[in-house]
């Protein structure tokens, strides 16, 4: 059976988003092509107006309507970004637009989404809790609903991210794409596919919340009972009825990442190219990096989709990172409590170039024995190597040491 989303409605949304949307760089990585192996270009999804793609298919879904659906409003549910770009896509054309989101939604990003002028309702634990407010509400007041996947306008919309590829790279040889509901790789894999077939698509889901990937290896929609993932972009319990199928035609491919794999992008996309994604963006990232697909010396373009992380989930993806790879270190020892003892265990610490972040020294505690303190160090080190040089120094000064 024809698909409800074709290349001309991909085309005819990109002449509406024409001076609305950024068209995005597309950024050669010297960095991630030699990790990689392939010839990494990253599409900057995440420097689009509200910090995501969303708009796109917001935009084209709102400026499809009839004056008199216009001027009955739209209502969406979204945990973010799909939020921000139906406030800021409504606001543009001048409709007046109320989003539910989660009771649990980050702050940052309810304040954004009233912030473009939309009306924003709390409701429900997650997504499919306010999505099912917001349905009750469209039945009781008339307006539209703007899907955030399952609307072959909204897809077509997040086309025209295919088609901006294939303008800035034509030997395009693949693309990963983040995948949630399906909304994104189901306007792109038309795009790419109707023009250039046998460019590869490939999606990519986070494995604590695969619905795609389960529906496509059960070969029915699958609806998961929870999901559990730092990527909250892409956190769908159910994938869409018409963007499954698109999936099912013109996906290559769909792989699952898990959570570390995802911070470890995030971490290296911050550190490595100044860019911030959130940790739907970093899953194409992740999967390149990992090994969980190798394409060698195949041009490849990531779609890091977004941008909108809560500062607090960075800060401790960032120390998390900072553990893992040695460069902060926490160690406890014991050290008698008597003048000298403390600049003692100093001197060891800056004799192998550990620098000392903070320090906690305690007398009382219970499980000392008396005349002792125990002492908690927070040391900035270079690596791994170099925290096991700082505690077999401090071992051969006669310190017991446990890594914290």
């Amino acid at each position: 059976m024809p698909l409800p989303l074709n290349l001309a409605m991909i085309q005819e949304a990109r002449k509406r988003l024409a001076g609305v949307i950024h068209p995005t760089p597309l950024d050669h990585s010297t960095t991630f092509s030699r990790l990689t192996g392939s010839e990494v270009y990253f599409k900057l999804e995440n420097l689009q107006k509200t910090g995501s793609f969303k708009i796109r298919g917001a935009y084209n879904k709102i400026m499809s309507l009839t004056l008199e659906e216009r001027q009955r409003g739209v209502i969406a549910a979204s945990a973010g970004n799909h939020a921000q770009g139906v406030a800021c896509a409504a606001t543009r054309a001048g409709i007046p637009s109320t989003v539910v989101m989660p009771e649990g939604a980050p702050i940052s990003k309810v304040m954004a989404t009233r912030g473009y002028g939309a009306r924003v309702i709390l409701a429900g634990g997650g997504y499919d809790e306010a999505f099912d407010y917001a349905r009750q509400m469209q039945k009781e007041t008339g307006a539209t609903l703007v899907h955030g996947f399952d609307d072959p306008l909204v897809a077509a919309g997040q086309g025209t991210i295919g088609l901006e590829l294939l303008d800035e790279l034509p030997d395009l040889d693949a693309v990963l794409v983040p995948v949630g509901g399906g909304g994104l790789i189901a306007g792109i894999a038309v795009a790419i596919k109707s023009l250039k077939p046998r460019v590869r698509v490939i999606g990519i889901q986070s494995r604590g919340a695969p619905a795609v990937y389960l529906s496509l290896k059960g070969n029915c929609r699958q609806q998961l009972a929870a999901t559990a993932t730092i990527a909250d972009g892409i956190s769908v319990r159910r994938p869409g009825e018409f963007t499954l199928e698109v999936i099912r035609r013109y996906v290559d491919d769909v792989l699952l990442v898990d959570d570390e794999e995802i911070a470890r992008a995030i971490l290296m996309l911050l550190e490595r190219s100044k860019i911030v994604v959130e940790g739907a963006g970093a899953v194409v990232l992740a999967a390149l990096l990992h090994g969980h697909l190798s394409l060698p010396g195949a041009k490849v373009a990531l779609v890091l989709s977004g941008g909108n992380i809560d500062v607090n989930i960075l800060s401790i993806i960032i120390e998390r990172g900072l553990v893992k790879s040695g460069r902060i270190t926490r160690l406890r020892t014991v050290v008698t409590d008597q003048p000298g003892s403390l600049q003692r265990l100093l001197g060891v610490l800056a004799a192998v170039r550990a620098n000392v972040i903070s320090v906690n020294h305690d007398r009382i505690k219970p499980q000392v024995p008396l005349k002792q303190a125990e002492v908690e160090l927070l040391l900035e080190t270079s690596d791994v190597e170099h925290v096991g040089r700082v505690m077999a120094a401090l071992s051969r000064e006669g310190y017991r040491v446990e890594r914290i």
